[in-house]
């Protein structure tokens, strides 16, 4: 082939010169002798007319090449023609073809292997000069053939029964990544403040594309219920359908939206119009933060323009548990999750006595959900905790011994002043000695004694962590390094107006995150809010809290007799929803008026704490406010913190609240 091409292209400019020289001598003739103009039979030459060898050797070249030309265009249409039956003799050959007139069907449901398509490939390449011999006589074997009308009219009868295949349809196309290898938006941890964010950049850019990444296998939830409403259910399913009425009496699930608001997360990257995916089951092992890139426990890869660290925390235990073996792990449970509820639940329905170690937020209101379902089996529950009373490091004393007593009309056993000296197996029980000499046995051991924030990734980002209060450091912002972000539990900020802080509650999540996934999308927002955090011990009596509430602070109360209204089920029936910083945080305080009914003196109502306001003071200056089974007057106390006020008389200031108002 090559070699005709050579030799053509040389014969070419010859060929050309001949035929011009051969007309110049022939009209140089006619002028000459004056007669008819007679071409030669033979007088092509590339030099003057007459000349012999020349010519013979022109000849030659030419027959030559055409005969070399020739021979080598039969032997490729030849082959073509072969390669072409032998092809169209193996697809006939395949065991797809039920009749003769159905050839066509199986290519639509198989593929060319590799070596097929290959060599496919080399045919059409070498062919392409040359014309098909037939083309009307067969379609090519890489298309489809159409059925005739009449083959497309019996098709749907005669293809009813099952057809074997040699290889499954799904083989024939390549399967979808179940991790997409970026994402514009990337949110590490799956709870409240992580799909805060998602839903708050999906509202400033709505053809936003937002991925999570989860530990849990579920989706997005609230957890307060956890340790409040559900454990009130009068459904037996509770567990599984995670459904609850609220203390107002409305029902609703613990999850934030049904899965059909998210989308799934291989289908992320052709979302035309964005969406919120979330990759449950995957943690996040290390963060390149120079390559903005995230690398999972599978050692996948996505890179993302913007992420959000929401690892939230771990449930601290106590050493004294560590230390015991495994055994003794296995009978205890560290609360946190929905599995760790359904844990509990089981346990309590089968053990004999639960004791709870903690008396914070999380352990009084286990205690007081599982001492009232207490009533109704023989279950024995027992809560400890190292302070004298109830929730003893946020309340002042009078106000957590009145918690206490509440907590043991629920039909829990309090053992205050205890702290934990070991924790041992014996004889199927397991026995909780007390450095006081002490000992309790139990079954199971539910142990609520703070959290962890989670900043295992702080290494490998680079990120800086607070030695004071653990966490991300942040600005004010929330942001740590230029575009990453950090919210919830795990985030370490600056408050305006109380300096540094670490807040671990819900209404805090919400905002934070909401504020977060702002300035992802370019908001660059301060973060000024006061974050308000609840807990109810039952649905008549609860508290929501506000700024810095710890008992070492100087205090000061004002009470009030409670009616009907003052308690957490009064409260969800105003506001129409059982997790109350959802409407509390939407609100903007105004310019309050204070009731005119007169109040009665502070602290000095002989154990009728029914409802009132307890002021934290530090140099003089309200940093903390709890609203004592007062709820919907949050803003108040926001704008009362805001300020930053001394206030001589605190009397008038609870009077804002109306808690002397029937």
């Amino acid at each position: 082939m090559l070699t005709c091409r050579s030799v053509w292209k040389k014969l070419t400019p010859l060929a050309r010169a001949s035929s011009t020289l051969c007309r110049l001598n022939v009209r140089r003739a006619v002028l000459n002798n004056g007669g008819p103009v007679r071409v030669p039979a033979a007088n092509m030459s590339i030099g003057p007319s007459g000349g012999g060898r020349e010519k013979q050797v022109y000849v030659a070249l030419v027959g030559a090449a055409t005969l070399v030309g020739g021979v080598y265009t039969y032997r490729t249409v030849t082959s073509d023609q072969r390669r072409y039956k032998e092809r169209l003799d193996d697809i006939s050959s395949r065991p797809l073809n039920l009749s003769t007139h159905q050839t066509a069907v199986p290519l639509k449901e198989s593929e060319p292997s590799a070596s097929e398509a290959t060599e496919t490939a080399v045919e059409a390449t070498e062919t392409e000069p040359v014309a098909e011999p037939e083309p009307e006589a067969a379609p090519s074997p890489e298309e489809p053939i159409p059925l005739a009308p009449e083959a497309e009219a019996a098709a749907p009868t005669e293809t009813t029964e099952p057809v074997p295949v040699q290889t499954p349809a799904v083989d024939a196309t390549p399967a979808l990544p179940q991790v997409p290898s970026h994402a514009p938006y990337l949110l590490i941890g799956g709870g409240t403040a992580s799909f805060a964010a998602a839903r708050s950049i999906r509202a400033r850019d709505p053809g936003a594309k937002v991925l999570i990444v989860t530990e849990e296998s579920e989706l997005p939830y609230m957890r307060p219920p956890l340790s409040k409403e559900l454990w009130f259910s009068d459904d037996s399913s509770v567990t599984e359908t995670l459904r609850f009425k609220q203390w107002n009496g409305k029902e609703r699930s613990i999850y934030f939206q049904p899965p059909s608001f998210y989308i799934q997360a291989e289908e992320l990257a052709s979302a035309e119009n964005g969406g919120v995916a979330v990759l449950s089951g995957r943690k996040v092992v290390h963060m390149d933060v120079r390559g903005n890139k995230v690398k999972l426990d599978d050692d996948t890869e996505i890179s993302y323009d913007k992420c959000l660290i929401a690892t939230g925390g771990v449930p601290r235990n106590l050493q004294a548990i560590e230390r015991a073996g495994e055994e003794v792990m296995k009978r205890t449970t560290l609360f946190r999750k929905i599995d760790d509820f359904k844990s509990l639940d089981k346990v309590s329905r089968e053990a004999k006595s639960i004791t709870i170690i903690g008396g914070g937020f999380l352990g009084s209101e286990l205690a007081c959900a599982l001492g009232r379902k207490s009533s109704e089996s023989d279950l024995e529950v027992m809560q400890m905790f190292p302070e004298k009373g109830n929730m003893g490091k946020v309340l002042p004393e009078y106000l957590s011994n009145w918690t206490t007593e509440k907590v043991k009309k629920e039909g829990v056993q309090v053992i205050a002043e205890a702290l934990v000296k070991s924790v041992t197996l014996k004889d199927d029980k397991l026995e909780i000695k007390l450095r006081d000499g002490r000992l309790v046995k139990t079954d199971h051991i539910v142990a609520a004694v703070g959290l962890e924030p989670n900043v295992d990734l702080a290494k490998s980002a680079g990120l800086e962590v607070d030695s004071d209060f653990g966490g991300f450091r942040v600005n004010a912002e929330l942001q740590a390094r230029s575009n990453i972000w950090v919210a919830g539990d795990a985030a370490c900020f600056y408050d305006i107006r109380l300096g540094r802080r670490r807040v671990e509650h819900h209404d805090h999540a919400v905002v934070s995150g909401r504020l977060a996934g702002e300035n992802m999308t370019g908001a660059n927002k301060p973060y000024w809010h006061q974050s308000m955090f609840w807990s109810d011990l039952g649905p008549d009596v609860g508290y929501e809290a506000i700024g810095i509430v710890d008992s070492s602070l100087p205090t000061v109360g004002v009470f009030a007799k409670a009616t009907a209204k003052d308690t957490p089920r009064a409260a969800t029936e105003e506001s129409g929803t059982g997790i109350r910083s959802e409407s509390e945080t939407e609100e903007t305080a105004v310019s309050p008026v204070a009731s005119s009914t007169p109040a009665p003196a502070l602290e000095q109502q002989k154990d009728n704490y029914g409802k009132g306001v307890i002021f934290y003071l530090r140099d003089k200056v309200v940093v903390g406010i709890i609203l004592w089974n007062v709820f919907n007057r949050m803003p108040v106390a926001r704008k009362i913190i805001k300020d930053g006020e001394e206030h001589a008389d605190l009397n008038e200031v609870a009077k804002l609240f109306n808690i002397h108002e029937d």
